[in-house]
């Protein structure tokens, strides 16, 4: 791995200094794979060449592979508190990096740095959360309408777990996956977003540590690689008894399709096109926040951004003219400079797909009311955040674009403010502003949201990890993190004990002699 000189100090604190030219580890340590291609990690902000990493081949996925499957042997049979104890010391390990490796993500990913710094504490809350979940990965006790039998049911460690995860997100949901899993008695093999390598190699290191103090190897175990071939062996790999892949919802299809194919489970977390209902009675100010956090927070490319305003015609005005006036306030610039709200886009293609989008809208009657241009000044993939009225909800409305465009859509009768709503392919995250109880119950009822988050008063971005994180339609319906979200990562086995003499069977049945 070569580094530029920018990055060298930041990544000697999270202990990548004399790192073999490999960026997989497996049951050798860090692995130099001559198979191998290259791929480069550039700072958004600058274009700035951080690294140039080489990547797995179809050897040094092997090694990984097989070593995580060994280690599953082993795992599965340690009791569950003693395996959230690793994770326990994985989140003390993340709280003494919080400030080097939040800085990273904000330099490799793009977001600004308190928002890099909120994804690690993502990553040690779910490690908290996950250590308690070790002591309640709860079965059943179920009564049996035969005498003297005790019937139950249990959960045992499913496999090992594929996770593969997007950019955006470079770490945190890594973590979502990898400490809930670990504590079930999965091993993880981990293969990170193509733009972020930086951030996974860092992590690792991190989890090597962990694991070094606890005797252990194989539960944690990273793989970079092209999709083309890595992730297409894992999605092939009867090994991995899930798959758990964040990324689009064409992405994510192929991937549903391949794993079932073999009978395997997967967790998709796929597109979000995320609307916000305002009322006509809502709180302005608390509804103008939200938007603009909603939008603007990570330039746009969240899955839970905040794409579509559906807001009552009487109050569309007075809503516009707050929305216009903070994103006036927003500054734009160097994510890791104090005082900037939003940094680049990820890639040249993403401001590229932005502007695209932008003049669909301009063709389907849409009107920009701020924003729309490029930003050359302040480098080649920033961008100005971008609102646009629209006289109907249009195909490029219905679709997600990873940027910070917000529609705005105008409505007189709530029934046509939920048609809206729900009249998009995706359903992750929603909400809705209004001090309404009765709008507000409706907006939470089976006929209201269709998505998997919906939410009263606070905007569609910003889940906390106690809750189970996903959503339904093209989103894909998978959930991670909180609640019982456990479950995904362990297979279920009902248990019936007969403690009598005798052989009853189930529903009466008599065979032979009576």
């Amino acid at each position: 791995m070569m580094m530029a000189s920018k990055s060298t100090g930041l990544l000697k604190k999270l202990f990548i200094k004399d790192v073999n030219p490999g960026a997989c580890f497996g049951p050798d340590g860090w692995i130099a794979d001559p198979q191998g291609g290259e791929i480069t990690s550039r700072n958004p902000a600058t274009g700035e060449v951080l690294a140039r990493v080489i990547q797995a081949g179809p050897e040094a996925y092997e090694r990984i592979v097989a070593e995580a499957a060994r280690a599953f042997v082993t795992w599965q049979m340690v009791p569950a508190p003693r395996r959230g104890s690793l994770v326990r010391d994985l989140g003390n390990a993340l709280r003494e990096m919080k400030e080097p490796l939040g800085d990273l993500v904000s330099l490799e990913m793009g977001k600004i740095r308190a928002e890099g710094h909120g994804e690690v504490q993502e990553m040690i809350d779910i490690c908290d959360f996950a250590v308690g979940q070790s002591r309640q990965l709860y079965g059943l006790t179920m009564a049996s309408e035969r005498s003297a039998h005790r019937m139950m049911e249990q959960w045992h460690p499913l496999g090992v777990i594929g996770v593969i995860t997007a950019f955006n997100f470079p770490v945190a949901v890594w973590s979502w996956n990898s400490s809930i899993a670990a504590v079930c008695g999965d091993p993880v093999v981990w293969k990170p977003a193509g733009p972020a390598p930086l951030c996974a190699i860092a992590v690792q290191h991190i989890a090597n540590r962990v694991m070094s103090d606890h005797n252990l190897s194989g539960i944690l175990n990273l793989i970079i690689g092209p999709g083309s071939s890595i992730g297409e062996s894992m999605l092939n790999d009867p090994r991995f008894a899930l798959i758990s892949f964040t990324g689009s919802t064409l992405i994510g299809r192929h991937v549903s399709e391949t794993v079932a194919r073999r009978f395997g489970r997967t967790i998709l977390e796929l597109g979000g096109n995320n609307a916000i209902i305002v009322a006509e009675d809502a709180d302005l100010d608390l509804a103008a926040r939200a938007i603009l956090f909603g939008a603007v927070g990570t330039a746009g490319q969240r899955c839970t951004s905040t794409r579509r305003i559906i807001v009552h015609k009487s109050i569309a005005q007075d809503l516009v003219r707050r929305l216009v006036e903070a994103y006036r306030q927003v500054k734009i610039g160097d994510p890791l400079e104090q005082g900037v709200l939003m940094g680049p886009l990820i890639t040249p293609d993403a401001v590229d797909n932005m502007f695209r989008a932008i003049e669909r809208a301009k063709e389907d009657g849409g009107q920009v009311l701020f924003g729309g241009r490029r930003l050359p000044e302040l480098g080649a993939q920033f961008v100005e955040p971008t609102i646009v009225r629209m006289p109907l909800q249009t195909d490029v409305v219905k679709s997600e674009t990873f940027a910070p465009i917000l529609y705005i859509l105008e409505y007189e009768d709530f029934e046509d403010a939920l048609t809206l709503h729900n009249d998009v392919p995706q359903g992750l995250s929603s909400a809705i502003f209004t001090g309404s109880l009765r709008k507000a119950e409706e907006f939470l009822s089976p006929r209201g949201s269709d998505c998997g988050i919906a939410n009263v008063n606070i905007g569609t971005s910003g889940a906390e990890i106690g809750g189970a994180f996903g959503g339904e339609k093209e989103t894909g319906g998978g959930r991670e993190s909180g609640s019982d979200a456990w479950k995904a990562y362990m297979r279920r086995q009902t248990n019936t004990i007969n403690w009598s003499k005798e052989l009853p069977l189930a529903q009466g049945i008599r065979f032979g002699s009576s």
